[in-house]
């Protein structure tokens, strides 16, 4: 892939600019930037080779080749990949549930990683997996890789997530906010609980939705971590939790379990896209 910078006519580049300097200007890394000297093509200025030390002017257009990069993952056909959105800098896939983003240890392979390096072989494209946000294995939703090492700290800057949770119970329609702290459960290395021993964890949400004896939940803010793990919905059986869980008042779980359960979905992973 090439990338065509054109050099903006302005009181810092009426005399020229260097070409390291505009580089950075236009948000390419000096690790790039490096690749693309060392490992790529070069530089050029309306078509012609140009050093790093060189300058360029206004109206001139600078232009490199993405470096090559080395092998991604495993490609893995079995794994459907399912897209959402994609352009030139960017795609963004629907992942299950029950399904790691990446290989990790206790998952080395059957990954939504490896099933974008299939797609994106059959697609003639990089198989590197860049994955921008990353989401728990078994929650569903949307993850946001980046299609080329340009875009990806572009994207990484601006990256926002919106949790929906299915919870059983029922709560009033609109905001709340829950106070409860937050520790480990028993011997469990990830699982959290609401606990008096826990760290102090404040969740805010709104209900959008309720039937069934099910809440549609859009968790908004959470002062512990923006985790998932850190989204807890307690009392949502009781009225300890539902009675003032509105108007932006406090609820304060009770330490008893509540036999609450919620499945939580990545909604939204939005970015501003390289220009």
């Amino acid at each position: 892939m090439r990338l065509y910078f054109t050099v903006p006519d302005t009181l810092q580049t009426q005399n020229g600019t260097l070409v390291r300097n505009f580089l950075r200007q236009c948000a390419v890394s000096t690790e790039l930037a490096r690749a693309v000297k060392f490992q790529g093509g070069g530089f050029f200025a309306d078509g012609a080779p140009v050093l790093a030390n060189r300058r360029v002017y206004p109206g001139q257009v600078l232009s490199f080749d993405l470096p090559p990069e080395a092998g991604g993952v495993a490609p893995q056909p079995d794994i459907a990949v399912q897209v959402v959105y994609e352009d030139a800098f960017a795609v963004v896939l629907e992942k299950p549930p029950h399904l790691a983003v990446h290989p990790t240890l206790n998952y080395p392979g059957g990954t939504l990683a490896n099933g974008y390096a299939a797609w994106a072989l059959q697609q003639g494209r990089s198989p590197v997996f860049r994955p921008v946000n990353r989401i728990d294995k078994d929650t569903s939703g949307l993850v946001l890789a980046a299609r080329n090492t340009y875009a990806a700290p572009l994207l990484a800057e601006n990256v926002q997530k919106l949790y929906y949770a299915i919870v059983e119970g029922e709560l009033p329609l609109g905001p709340g906010v829950i106070d409860a702290p937050i520790g480990r459960r028993g011997d469990s290395i990830i699982g959290r609980c609401v606990t008096p021993e826990g760290k102090p964890s404040r969740t805010e949400y709104t209900i959008l939705k309720v039937q069934n004896g099910l809440s549609l939940a859009a968790p908004i803010r959470s002062g512990c971590t923006l985790r998932p793990s850190a989204i807890r919905w307690p009392g949502m059986t009781s009225t300890a939790a539902a009675g003032t869980a509105s108007g932006g008042r406090h609820c304060t779980a009770q330490s008893r379990p509540s036999g609450c359960r919620s499945t939580l979905r990545c909604r939204t992973a939005s970015a501003s896209a390289p220009r």
